[in-house]
């Protein structure tokens, strides 16, 4: 065994004849166990936020969505249709969305008409955040779902047959609009069910079959704004979306669930950035305890050191006592700090026994990638820790 690890091991399981100075190693021990554990629930507890969060987007927007650059619709021709005939495409979907102006008993509302076909919930199940009433019925052409903060704002219910919801939309044209009256196409639908997702989402679509947004927008039969496209689980989304781009048009864009979500993954990834490096500066802190600890031992063991020192022991051998010690010491906390908090984790994911809610329990993912994050953190800032108490030690003290 190495000369200082020999050493270093000694010191670290054996007690000083001054009480203070185990006070103080059993302090610094603890507060890296503790930091541990913290770094590691809280890095799992946003792991789990995000999953949670990003669970709501699975529902509403798909794996790749396809439009154009320039100009707001296209024709879905043989072209695009043959592109779309890859193994790795599970399923897609035409849709229409515009921008429209609602009313409702006197109340209105501006927001986005969603026109999809019957291929719709094979893409994207939407279907399952419909809490009242029911999805759209492909066989009635004039029926609608709408989100759950448009129907807070005008007061609509499912299946009231006395009032209508009206869409309208501005005609196709140049200039000034001189009558209000012929400048917008309208229909009047029946809604049938409420969703509820996220409040961006529900105070933004309203959903209607995909034939009643064309003729609402005067689209022809195969006139549509988006294609949106499902993946088989195996597929690489990179690999696809980079293979349909070169058999598309260079007029058409295809993008990434996360590429029509970039500012909600850069709020997130923000998050749980911040969220790390406030835990590290308290683990940072923390690790003065380390540093204050080995310290405390240097100037206790000093007479050791000195007969060491005088047997032909060299100062940097000295010195690398200390930082085996530290380091050792910051081990065992990182060890006992990860067998609490992975147990934690793992229970709670199960259990779910903290709970936000009542019915809702506060997410936690557990990824190796966290465990890499915080051993990776602990190992690096112990080791600095540990360096720098050993710093002290000089030929003048040895003397």
């Amino acid at each position: 065994m190495d000369f200082s690890l020999y050493i270093a091991k000694r010191y670290l399981v054996s007690k000083s004849n001054n009480n203070t100075i185990n006070i103080i190693t059993m302090i610094a021990t603890l507060g890296v166990i503790v930091s541990t554990a913290a770094l590691f629930i809280v890095l799992s507890v946003f792991s789990g936020l995000k999953d949670f969060s990003l669970n709501f987007l699975r529902v509403a927007d798909p794996d790749l969505k396809i439009s154009v650059i320039n100009g707001k619709s296209f024709f879905f021709n043989d072209s695009i249709k043959k592109a779309l005939l890859k193994d790795k495409i599970a399923d897609y979907t035409k849709v229409i969305e515009e921008r429209a102006f609602f009313n409702y008993n006197e109340k209105s509302h501006i927001a986005i008409i969603k026109g999809v076909d019957t291929n719709y919930l094979h893409v994207n199940r939407l279907d399952t955040a419909v809490y009242f009433g029911e999805w759209l019925r492909y066989d009635a052409k004039y029926t609608s779902v709408v989100g759950s903060g448009i129907a807070n704002i005008l007061s609509v219910g499912a299946y009231d047959f006395l009032e209508s919801l009206k869409i309208f939309v501005p005609k196709p044209g140049e200039g000034y609009i001189t009558n209000p009256k012929t400048a917008f196409s309208k229909v009047e639908t029946q809604p049938i069910g409420i969703f509820k997702l996220t409040d961006d989402l529900d105070k933004k679509y309203v959903f209607v079959n995909l034939k009643l947004a064309q003729e609402l927008l005067n689209y022809k039969s195969d006139q549509i704004t988006a294609v949106e496209i499902k993946l088989s689980e195996d597929a690489n989304v990179d690999k696809i979306q980079t293979e349909l781009k070169n058999k598309l048009d260079s007029n058409f864009k295809v993008q990434t669930r996360e590429q029509l979500n970039s500012v909600f993954y850069k709020m997130l990834n923000t998050e749980n950035l911040v969220s790390y490096l406030v835990f590290t500066l308290i683990l940072i802190i923390a690790l003065f305890n380390v540093i204050g600890a080995i310290v405390m031992m240097i100037i206790d063991k000093k007479a050791n050191l000195k007969t060491l020192f005088h047997l032909g022991a060299p100062v940097k051998e000295i010195r690398k006592i200390f930082v085996l010690q530290g380091f050792l010491l910051t081990l065992f906390g990182l060890f006992i700090g990860l067998l609490l908090a992975i147990p934690f984790v793992l229970l709670q994911k199960k259990y779910g026994f903290i709970m936000i809610t009542q019915s809702l329990a506060y997410p936690v993912e557990f990824n190796f990638s966290n465990v890499f994050i915080v051993i990776l953190t602990i190992v690096i800032l112990g080791f600095l820790a540990a360096k720098i108490a050993s710093a002290r030690i000089s030929t003048k003290l040895m003397e």
